[in-house]
């Protein structure tokens, strides 16, 4: 280090030694008590709306302000009270109330109670497990996780591997109740958090973005010196860093995984480079392949990789030169090295190339696999050269290759698509006589397609046959559900599902309240929309620009003076501030932290410090 950079610290404060690593820890918080002040506007400024909204127009809206604006420490989302908490407009035709008559039986043992809101998951006191008194402490509002913790104490709730997973879960998506309720559930007498609970909560801090405290949990695990923090851990921290856009970061996790005790070895760097090609960023994924390839053992699946990032980029010169440079490493290239290009080739829709490829593979004697042949199709399918797709599994079955559930699935989605839903419906029953189970995915394209044709029936009769068949639903599973309901005006069954997801411990993303709000406005449930709106904020989502723009132009129609407008303009406008003001702590935050990194590694160097591996979390 230069001189004058040393002086210019001479007349700096230094951290107190013993919290130079809480200081993160203190910075994450104050980013959550912040979002609980945008909840807290967000809420006083619809409550606005809705008094001026009511006074232009009260055929559309109530006179009084919907309960859930004066519970002032209660999200919308999970408010409870013991009256009425539909909105006011939500029942005004028989449609919105009513249930096909063959599923009545089903919704009704679900104990759907009709006087909860339809943003409200109303748990049966009847039958109320630990998950569930859980649920409902979390469910409201907390200002940090420290206050989670003091509501959980003397819950009277006895934890264990199974309610810490299923609650965790359920509220993966939120995460100051989930990391309270973890804080909580590790003081318990004789429990112990798992290698794969801390994992997962390493996994909702990185979805986050609370990169800093995911470190400081990480150095938690790694102070058990139980083996706690292993490669499964390791690749959950790249696999966050790199969807968060730190590919540097990430491959500086990778180089300092052995300070944790995980080898740098063959799998951990596939999983590296699978991880950064899956984010878009082939480049980063060929610097860390040159960077330790010398280093540690190659095999054809990084070779694999490679080709595939290149393939998925559109460089398919790159990719024949990574083919090259494994043979010439010794590895031949495989029916996955093959497979890659024919992926690439079916996405440019050059089937010629695709025949080409497929004989070469013939002719250097390797065989197609399931994979292969589910792409071909599939590729065909979308092409609607839906005679070539079925030709496709017709020569699979000739070259003996046994279809497996995603290729009923794929076989299933183009069908649908073509218009030809018996022939679907026919494969999807013929699925299981060939004793192949359907999955998450098979059920999803069947009720997607259901519901693409309005058939209501069919689609809820298919949810509650995986409910039988006890194949798990998410997200995918309830968003074309959910979106029917409000194109039919279902509210009566959109407030089922909503029920019957959340008990599948299914946490609602942004995806699925975008579509909430844009599928309640198309359906003049201009209340309900907001309702969601303002819970979407309140969890730190920040909607889509243009789901507000939607949003203020159905209001804008229903003000005749345009005030309603003008104030949610004006106040989103604010919530955009106070966002960009957080991003802005957070950066600083980060920032300070690197400072102080480097301070700490200089004063090593320096030999002013005797060095302490605990204290360097953050140095990967």
């Amino acid at each position: 280090m230069s001189e004058q950079k040393r002086e210019g610290r001479v007349g700096r404060t230094e951290p107190n030694p013993k919290n130079r690593f809480d200081s993160p820890f203190v910075s994450d918080r104050y980013i959550l008590i912040k979002n609980t002040k945008q909840f807290n506007l967000i809420r006083n400024f619809y409550a606005a709306i809705y008094r001026i909204a009511a006074a232009v127009d009260n055929k559309t809206f109530a006179a009084a302000v919907p309960p859930f604006f004066a519970a002032a420490a209660v999200p919308p989302f999970f408010a409870a009270a013991a009256d009425s908490l539909w909105p006011c407009c939500c029942l005004q035709s028989p449609d919105e109330d009513f249930v096909i008559p063959s599923l009545a039986g089903w919704v009704e043992s679900h104990r759907l109670n009709e006087k909860s809101r339809i943003s409200s998951r109303v748990l049966s006191e009847n039958h109320e497990t630990d998950v569930d008194k859980i649920s409902k402490i979390l469910s409201k509002q907390y200002q940090s996780p420290d206050k989670v913790v003091e509501a959980l104490k003397g819950c009277g709730v006895s934890v264990s591997n199974s309610l810490v997973e299923q609650t965790l879960r359920r509220f993966s998506n939120d995460l100051t109740p989930a990391f309270g309720f973890f804080t909580w559930a590790k003081t318990q007498t004789g429990y112990m958090h798992t290698p794969e609970m801390y994992n997962t909560m390493v996994d909702v801090l990185g979805k986050s973005k609370k990169f800093c405290l995911m470190w400081e949990l990480v150095k938690e695990m790694d102070e058990l010196n139980n083996g706690y923090v292993s490669l499964a851990t390791m690749s959950t921290i790249m696999r966050r860093l790199v969807r968060g856009g730190r590919y540097d970061d990430a491959v500086e996790a990778f180089r300092g995984m052995k300070k944790y005790g995980v080898e740098k070895d063959t799998r951990a760097l596939s999983v590296l480079m699978d991880t950064l090609v899956k984010g878009n960023s082939v480049e980063h994924a060929y610097k860390v392949f040159l960077e330790f390839k010398d280093c540690i053992p190659l095999s054809s699946q990084i070779f694999n990789i490679l080709i595939h990032g290149w393939c998925k980029t559109r460089k398919v010169d790159d990719a024949q030169k990574a083919m090259k440079e494994m043979f010439q490493q010794g590895f031949s290239p495989d029916v996955v090295s093959y497979t890659c290009f024919i992926e690439h080739y079916c996405r440019e829709k050059d089937f010629r190339k695709v025949d080409d490829t497929l004989k070469e593979m013939q002719e250097k004697g390797c065989k197609p696999s399931v994979i292969t042949y589910t792409i071909v199709m599939h590729a065909l399918g979308k092409a609607k050269q839906i005679n070539e797709a079925l030709k496709v599994y017709e020569k699979m079955k000739s070259d003996d290759c046994l279809p497996d559930t995603s290729f009923y699935s794929s076989l299933i989605f183009i069908l649908s698509k073509a218009g030809r839903v018996k022939d679907a419906n026919e494969i999807f029953e013929d699925m299981k006589k060939q004793g192949v189970v359907p999955n998450v995915l098979t059920y999803n394209t069947m009720i997607s397609s259901a519901c693409a044709r309005s058939e209501e029936e069919n689609a809820l009769k298919l949810l509650q046959k995986m409910e039988e068949d006890l194949c798990k639903p998410d997200c995918e599973t309830y968003a074309p559900l959910l979106k029917m309901c409000c194109r039919k005006k279902r509210m009566k069954v959109l407030n089922f599902l909503l029920t019957h997801m959340f008990k599948n411990d299914v946490s609602m993303d942004a995806g699925t309240y975008a579509s909430l709000v844009r599928g309640l406005i198309e359906s003049g449930k201009l209340e309900l929309a907001c309702s969601f709106f303002e819970e979407m904020v309140s969890k730190g989502i920040v909607p889509h620009h243009n789901t507000y723009k939607m949003l203020e132009e159905k209001l804008e129609k229903k003000s005749r003076s345009g005030i309603a407008a003008n104030i949610l303009q004006k106040k989103y406008a604010l919530l955009r501030d106070i966002d960009k003001s957080l991003q802005e702590i957070q950066r600083e935050n980060e920032q300070r932290c690197e400072q102080e990194i480097e301070d700490l590694m200089w004063e090593i160097r320096a030999r002013n410090i005797t060095p302490n591996t605990s204290l360097m979390a953050y140095d990967l």
